[in-house]
C-alpha cells in the first residue's frame, strides 16, 4: 500500500450545493464542512479532512500521526470548487497536523494552519488539533429569556475583560487562569457586582500574546491558552446559569501575517487582497481580508454564526469597523485606492458588514452585534433597508473622548469647558449608543482612570465616582473595562493580574460598592434603560450652569411615575439651596448620592428626601431646592401622586 493509498476519497460531508454556497459567498455553516471533522466510513472511524487552496498543485496531511511525513497523506481537489479532501482512517480527538500546500506558482510550499481548526497547540506552537465540539449544557433558562435580557429596551451593564490578565495565581508563577477555573470566580463577582453582561477581548486562538487577540488567526478557535473549547463551553454555561450575558470580541478587520496562517494561503492572495494598497493593514502590520471575494465572504460570516451556535454567545462585539469602512484608513495620500465612484468608501466592505448583520439577526434575532466604529459614519445601528450598516449598537467614542478629557481636568478650569459634557446630546439618539469606558483608554501611558483624575486622592476618588454616576444617568448602554470598578492605579498590562489587594483599602473597597449599587439600582429603574435610544427617555433641565460646573436632567420611562431627577456638581464646592425645576409635585426621594459615607464620601446630602413647591423653574411647573455635594451625583425619584389623578 503507498502512501497515497492511506487516505480514502469516496466518503465526503460535502455535497454539491454546499460547493456551490461557499463559491457564491452564501454558505454560512461551513465549520460543519471544511476543517478535519471525526465520522465513520463503511464502519472505519477516522477523520475528514477539507481545505481550500484552489492556486494548490498539491495538499497533504502531515502530523504527530505520520511522524511530520509532508508525502504520506496526500488530499484530492473536489473538481474545480478549489477544496482538496480526503479521509484518513484511524484518526481522532487529539491529534494534531498541519496542511502541507505545494503552490502552482514560484515553488512555493509552506505549513499551514487548519483555518476551520476547532482547537490549537498552545502557542508558540501552531499545529492544529482534531477536536469535537459536543458539550452537554445547562444553560436552557437563559436562552430561553436572553431575548428579554438582550433587548434595547433592557439594562445592559457590560464588564469588558481580558481573560489573561483578569486574575493570576502568583504562587504558581503568576500563571493563568484556565476556563474552568475562572468560570465559578468570575460568574459570582459579576453576579455580586450586578453586572449584566461581560464582554471579552478577543478569545479566538492568536500566536502573539500582546496582540490582546486582536491580530487571530483562529477563527473557530478558542485559544487554548487556558484550556479546551469545553472549557470555555462551561465558562460561558456557567456565566449564563448566573443570569450573565456573554460578548465575544470578533476581528473580520485585520489578521496577522505570520506564515502558517491565512496570508498567502496557496501561493495566491487567498483570503486578503492581493494589492497591498488595499490588503496590507499600515497601522498594525497586519493583513486585510478580500471582502469582495465570495468564498472570503462565506468564511467570515461563518465565523460569526460559529461562535453564536457552537458557544451560545450573546453577542458580537465588531472591532476597528472604522479601519474597514475607509479606504484611506491611516493611509497618507497616494497609498490607497478610490472605489469605483472615487470616493473612500470601501464599498465591499459595507455591504458585506450589511450581510454580516443581516445574516446574525435572521438566525439568531435575540442576540446584538455592537460596532466599534470611531468616525460620523452615518446610520450604523439602523437597518439595512433604510441604508444603515445593520447593527444593534455601536460604542459612543465622542461620548467617552470628551467626558474623560473634561474630567480630567482640574476643577476650577472645567467651566470653561462645559460643553464637552453636554455635546453629547446633540446626537445622542442618532444611534443606539454603549457609552464605553474601555481598556484602550488605560493602557499605552494613558494611566488608569483614577490616575486621570485631578486632585487629591479624596478627590480622585469623588471625580471616578462622579464620573460613574454620571455615564448611568445618560441614554445609551454601559462598558466597564475591569479594574475601574474599584479603582485601579496601574494602567492596565496584559502580563500582570489585577491588583486585587487594593480591595484591602476602604477607598477601593467604597468604590466598588458605588458601581455594584449604581448597577443594581439602574437595573431596578426603568426610567434609565427602557427608552434608552428614544429622545422621550431624556431631558435637560439645566445644561448652561456652568459657572458653577453643576448640570441637572430628568430620565424617563414608559409610566411617567419612574421620572428620575439627577443633578451633578463636578466641583468640590457644596452647592447648598441649590434650586431645580421639578415636574410633579410632592416628595422627591433621594435614592442615590455618590457622596454618601460608605461609598467614600463627605456624608453630604437632602436628609433622604425633597419637596417640590409649585414655584416654576427651568421651564418645569415645580422645582427643588437641595444641596448638591462635593464632586458628586445624587439621584431624586418621585414619590407622589399623578397629577392626573388629581
Amino acid at each position: 500500500m503507498n502512501a497515497e493509498n492511506l487516505v480514502l476519497y469516496e466518503t465526503s460531508p460535502i455535497t454539491d450545493d454546499d460547493v456551490f454556497l461557499f463559491n457564491e459567498g452564501s454558505h454560512f455553516r461551513l465549520y460543519e464542512k471544511l476543517g478535519a471533522h471525526s465520522l465513520s466510513h463503511e464502519g472505519i472511524r477516522g477523520v475528514f479532512f477539507a481545505v481550500w487552496a484552489p492556486d494548490a498543485e498539491n495538499v497533504s496531511i502531515m502530523g504527530d500521526f505520520n511522524g511530520w511525513n509532508r508525502g504520506a497523506h496526500v488530499l484530492r481537489p473536489r473538481g474545480e470548487s478549489g477544496i482538496w479532501q480526503g479521509f484518513i482512517p484511524g484518526l481522532g480527538q487529539g491529534d494534531v497536523y498541519k496542511y502541507y500546500v505545494q503552490s502552482r506558482y514560484n515553488g512555493y510550499r509552506v505549513e499551514k494552519a487548519d483555518p476551520f481548526a476547532f482547537f490549537s497547540e498552545v502557542s508558540p506552537k501552531t499545529a492544529s488539533v482534531v477536536w469535537d465540539l459536543s458539550y452537554g449544557w445547562g444553560d436552557q433558562d437563559w436562552m430561553e429569556l436572553r431575548k428579554k435580557r438582550n433587548g434595547s429596551n433592557a439594562p445592559i451593564s457590560i464588564y469588558e475583560m481580558h481573560l489573561g490578565s483578569w486574575m493570576r495565581i502568583p504562587d504558581e508563577g503568576n500563571r493563568f487562569l484556565t476556563y474552568s477555573e475562572m468560570a465559578p470566580k468570575l460568574a459570582q463577582y459579576l453576579q455580586e457586582m450586578h453586572f449584566t453582561h461581560v464582554q471579552l477581548l478577543p478569545v479566538m486562538e492568536h500566536p502573539f500574546y500582546g496582540s490582546w487577540g486582536y491580530q487571530c488567526t483562529g477563527y473557530f478557535a478558542p485559544t487554548s491558552r487556558y484550556g479546551s473549547p469545553q472549557e470555555f463551553m462551561y465558562l460561558i454555561d456557567i456565566l449564563h446559569q448566573h443570569g450573565i450575558g456573554v460578548i465575544l470580541d470578533w476581528v473580520p478587520s485585520h489578521f496577522p501575517n505570520d506564515e502558517y496562517g491565512l496570508g498567502f494561503f496557496d501561493g495566491t492572495h487567498l483570503y486578503e487582497h492581493g494589492d497591498p494598497k488595499k490588503g496590507f493593514h499600515p497601522d498594525w502590520e497586519t493583513l486585510i481580508f478580500n471582502y469582495g471575494r465570495k468564498e472570503v465572504q462565506s468564511f467570515l460570516i461563518s465565523s460569526a454564526l460559529f461562535w453564536l451556535d457552537k458557544y451560545h454567545a450573546d453577542g458580537l462585539r465588531v472591532d476597528a469597523v472604522a479601519s474597514m469602512l475607509y479606504l484611506d484608513y491611516g493611509r497618507e495620500e497616494g497609498e490607497w485606492i478610490p472605489n469605483d465612484h472615487g470616493g473612500n468608501e470601501n464599498l465591499e466592505a459595507i455591504e458585506f458588514l450589511r450581510r454580516f448583520n443581516e445574516e446574525v439577526y435572521r438566525r439568531f434575532p435575540d442576540v446584538q452585534t455592537i460596532a466599534e466604529e470611531s468616525t460620523d459614519w452615518s446610520m450604523v445601528s439602523r437597518p439595512t433597508y433604510v441604508g444603515g450598516l445593520g447593527f444593534g449598537m455601536k460604542w459612543d467614542m465622542g461620548w467617552m473622548h470628551d467626558t474623560l478629557e473634561y474630567m480630567s481636568r482640574d476643577s476650577v478650569h472645567r467651566k470653561y469647558h462645559h460643553d464637552k459634557l453636554t455635546f453629547r446630546m446633540i446626537y445622542a439618539f442618532h444611534e443606539n449608543f454603549v457609552l464605553s469606558l474601555s481598556h484602550d483608554e488605560v493602557v499605552y501611558g494613558k494611566g488608569s482612570l483614577l490616575r486621570k483624575m485631578p486632585g487629591d486622592d479624596w478627590q480622585k476618588f469623588a471625580n471616578l465616582r462622579v464620573l460613574f454616576g454620571y455615564m448611568f444617568a445618560q441614554p445609551g448602554k454601559k462598558l466597564f473595562f475591569m479594574g475601574g470598578e474599584f479603582g485601579q492605579w496601574n494602567e492596565w498590562y496584559h502580563e500582570a493580574g489585577l491588583d486585587w489587594h487594593l480591595l484591602d483599602e476602604p477607598r477601593h473597597k467604597q468604590l466598588q460598592r458605588w458601581v455594584a449599587d449604581l448597577n443594581r439600582f439602574y437595573q431596578n429603574e426603568p426610567a434609565l434603560y427602557t427608552l434608552d435610544f428614544d429622545p422621550a427617555g431624556f431631558q435637560w433641565i439645566d445644561c448652561n450652569d456652568s459657572q458653577q460646573s453643576s448640570l441637572s436632567l430628568l430620565r424617563r420611562g414608559t409610566n411617567h411615575e419612574d421620572t428620575l431627577i439627577i443633578a451633578c456638581n463636578f466641583t468640590p464646592v457644596p452647592r447648598h439651596h441649590y434650586q431645580i425645576g421639578a415636574p410633579e409635585k410632592g416628595p422627591w426621594k433621594e435614592v442615590l448620592n455618590s457622596d454618601a459615607k460608605e461609598y467614600g464620601g463627605s456624608g453630604q446630602g437632602n436628609l433622604g428626601r425633597v419637596e417640590s413647591t409649585s414655584l416654576p423653574f427651568h421651564g418645569l411647573p415645580y422645582s427643588i431646592t437641595v444641596t448638591l455635594p462635593p464632586l458628586a451625583i445624587t439621584y431624586f425619584k418621585w414619590e407622589g401622586e399623578s397629577r392626573v389623578a388629581e
